[in-house]
C-alpha cells in the first residue's frame, strides 16, 4: 500500500506569471553585472575615487530607469496583446456561442475525453459567458485571464532591485579611495554573485551550487575584460 502524500498548503505554487519576480531577480543580476563591469573598468584605468563613483553612480541611475522603464513596456504590451485577443474571444462567443461550444468540445475529445463527456463538459463550461470566456482564454489560447501581469510593480521591482544590485561594488568607493575599496568591491561582487544565483535556484528548484557558480561567472567575465580595457587605455584615455 503506498503511503499518502504529504498535505500541502492551498497555494503551494508561486505566482510566476505577474512579473515582480522575475523582475526583481534579473533586476538585481544585471544592476551587479553592469555595475561591477563599469565600476572596475574605470579603477584599472586608476583615475581618483571621484571619477569612479561618477561612473557608478551613472550607471546606476541610467540602469535603473532603463530597467524599469523596459519591464514595464514589454510587459504593457504583452497585457495589451493578451487583452485583445480576450476581447476577440468574447466577441466570438457572442457571435456563436454554439460554434464555440462544439470547438471546446472539439479540444476535449482531442485529449482523450469521450464525446459525450467532451459534450457535457462544454455545455455546463458555456452556460455562463464570463466562464466560457475564461475556459476558452485557458483551453484555446493558454491565457489565464486573472494573471495577465503587472506592469507597474514589475517595473518598480526592477528599478529598485537593480539599484540594489548595482550599489554594491559602489559602496567601497563612497567611502574610501585607493586600492582597499577595489578590493572590498570585489569581494562583495563575488558574495552577492552567489547570493543571486543562489536565491534563482529557490526559485526553479535547480542546483545552488550550479547555479551561484553560473551567476558568478556571468559578473566575473565582464568585469575582467573592463577592468583590462582601463588598464590598457589608462586615465589619459580617458580624458
Amino acid at each position: 500500500m503506498s503511503e499518502p502524500l504529504p498535505s500541502l498548503p492551498e497555494k503551494h505554487h508561486r505566482d510566476v506569471q505577474g512579473g515582480t519576480a522575475r523582475a526583481a531577480v534579473f533586476g538585481v543580476s544585471d544592476g551587479l553585472v553592469s555595475n561591477v563591469a563599469i565600476v572596475l573598468g574605470f579603477a584599472g584605468a586608476n583615475p581618483g575615487a571621484g571619477l569612479i563613483r561618477l561612473a557608478g553612480l551613472t550607471g546606476l541611475i541610467g540602469g535603473a530607469v532603463s530597467m524599469a522603464a523596459g519591464e514595464y513596456v514589454s510587459m504593457k504590451a504583452q497585457a495589451e496583446l493578451l487583452e485583445r485577443e480576450l476581447e476577440m474571444e468574447r466577441i466570438e462567443l457572442r457571435r456563436s456561442p454554439e460554434a464555440e461550444r462544439r470547438e471546446l468540445a472539439q479540444i476535449y475529445r482531442s485529449r482523450g475525453v469521450d464525446e459525450a463527456t467532451a459534450d457535457q463538459l462544454a455545455t455546463a463550461l458555456s452556460s455562463s459567458p464570463e466562464l466560457a470566456l475564461e475556459t476558452h482564454a485557458r483551453e484555446e489560447l493558454g491565457i489565464d485571464p486573472n494573471a495577465l501581469g503587472r506592469p507597474v510593480s514589475a517595473a518598480a521591482s526592477s528599478f529598485v532591485c537593480f539599484s540594489i544590485g548595482a550599489l554594491i561594488p559602489l559602496v567601497p568607493y563612497l567611502f574610501g579611495s585607493g586600492t582597499a575599496p577595489m578590493v572590498v568591491a570585489i569581494v562583495l561582487a563575488v558574495l552577492a554573485a552567489i547570493a543571486v544565483g543562489t536565491l534563482l535556484a529557490r526559485f526553479t528548484g535547480r542546483s545552488a551550487v550550479r547555479s551561484g557558480a553560473r551567476q558568478l561567472f556571468y559578473t566575473a567575465v565582464p568585469a575582467v575584460l573592463t577592468y583590462a580595457l582601463g588598464s590598457a587605455v589608462g586615465v589619459g584615455g580617458i580624458g
